[in-house]
């Protein structure tokens, strides 16, 4: 049978991704009334600690306050929970051992399933993502895994990356960010990449599809958010067994 899994939202990291991402989930969702579209239940809590910090090992961990997110949402009627925190995969295992029975979706495995499926035949990526994320190697092994070469920024590039992705927290992004990460996109496409893959949830507020260009044609974007969008509709709407 079908029914509506009420969806549980692990939020605000920062707080314009998880607008983003319940905009989408909202938009995403086949309803014909109020009644139809999903119970969501974010817990948007930017003060969790920075996950790029705890990766590198210059600040606290943010696990402990992921999994009483977990727990709190769990409790507040969540069956399925999501996270739309690309580095802060890192720490998912507290937040699966916290959820149980609940299921957890995973945003790094959805993507590179989904990058796969959409285009079968590529042999390299692009990756825009945090210096945590990347540190953590969570799509970069999750990639090779599946046959995949994962490339990344380097140096000045992954600078403007970074500066790209904090001017979206500081809610201060302007012509020149976008610019400067579509420069970045373009260069891992000259380098090889067949598809940039949005790894960060702060970036498909900055880069599109069509933005990309290499060649005369365009490089795909897979962006992290639509593919969590995606596949939580999928499982929030689909049969429950």
């Amino acid at each position: 049978m079908s029914a509506r899994r009420v969806v549980g939202v692990i939020g605000g990291m920062g707080p314009d991704a998880t607008v983003d991402f319940f905009a989408k989930l909202v938009a995403a969702t086949h309803a014909a009334s109020d009644q139809e579209h999903l119970r969501i239940i974010i817990d948007n809590d930017p003060s969790v600690p920075d996950r790029t910090a705890a990766i590198e090992g210059r600040g606290d961990s943010p696990a402990p306050r992921l999994a009483a997110m977990a727990r709190g949402l769990i409790a507040q009627g969540a069956e399925l929970l999501v996270m739309p925190c690309n580095s802060a995969h890192a720490f998912a295992d507290a937040v699966v051992a916290a959820a149980g029975a609940v299921p957890f979706v995973d945003l790094v495995e959805t993507t590179v399933a989904a990058t796969r499926a959409r285009l079968p035949q590529a042999r390299a990526v692009g990756l825009l993502a945090t210096d945590g994320a990347l540190a953590a190697r969570l799509y970069q092994d999750a990639f090779e895994a599946a046959g995949v070469r994962a490339l990344t920024p380097l140096g000045d590039d992954q600078r403007s990356v970074m500066d790209a992705i904090y001017a979206v927290k500081r809610a201060a992004v302007d012509d020149a960010a976008r610019a400067r990460l579509r420069l970045v996109a373009e260069r891992l496409a000259a380098a090889g990449a067949e598809a940039i893959v949005a790894a960060c949830t702060e970036v498909p507020l900055l880069l599109a599809e069509g933005d990309v260009r290499q060649g005369g044609h365009v490089v795909p974007v897979i962006s992290s958010t639509d593919e969590l969008v995606a596949r939580t509709v999928a499982l929030a709407t689909g049969p429950t067994g």
